[in-house]
């Protein structure tokens, strides 16, 4: 069985834009999503959500079914890069698991996440992450 890669946020960015078989999926919860901000051109497919926080049971049909629809030709759980984000790259290495299980073969996630860890004053964005690295990025 393959591992899940770690990729910084730039070494993912490029990965992305070299890559014509991959796909940014994001997966924290939809606030997260909807008000932090998020990187242009990501998916929203939650891992954990409200409102009882629970690991959707639906998270790996959701993304291959994603990557079906993408990408329509070849074998999509064997062909496609999938990348995952989420707040600081603990949530995404534990999906990242659960797609290797169900038989992706190329799954990676961002270690510092969107955000990054927290700083001495508990902020996040002040040592790493998506946003930290000026990488492109939206809110709602």
């Amino acid at each position: 069985m393959s591992e899940v890669q770690n990729l910084s946020p730039k070494q993912a960015y490029a990965l992305l834009q070299e890559t014509p078989r991959s796909v940014l999926v994001d997966i924290r919860s939809a606030m997260e999503y909807l008000f932090v901000g998020h990187p242009v051109g990501s998916v929203h497919i939650a891992w954990i959500d409200e409102p009882d926080w629970d690991v959707n049971p639906n998270f790996v049909p959701e993304v291959q079914n994603l990557v079906e629809k993408r990408f329509k030709d070849g074998n999509p759980k064997q062909d496609t890069a999938v990348v995952l984000i989420c707040r600081s790259g603990k949530r995404s290495h534990e999906a990242a698991g659960a797609l290797l299980d169900a038989g992706f073969q190329r799954v990676m996630h961002v270690d510092e996440g969107f955000e990054g860890e927290r700083d001495e004053n508990h902020h996040r964005g002040t040592l790493g992450g998506w946003r930290f690295h000026g990488l492109p990025w939206e809110q709602c």
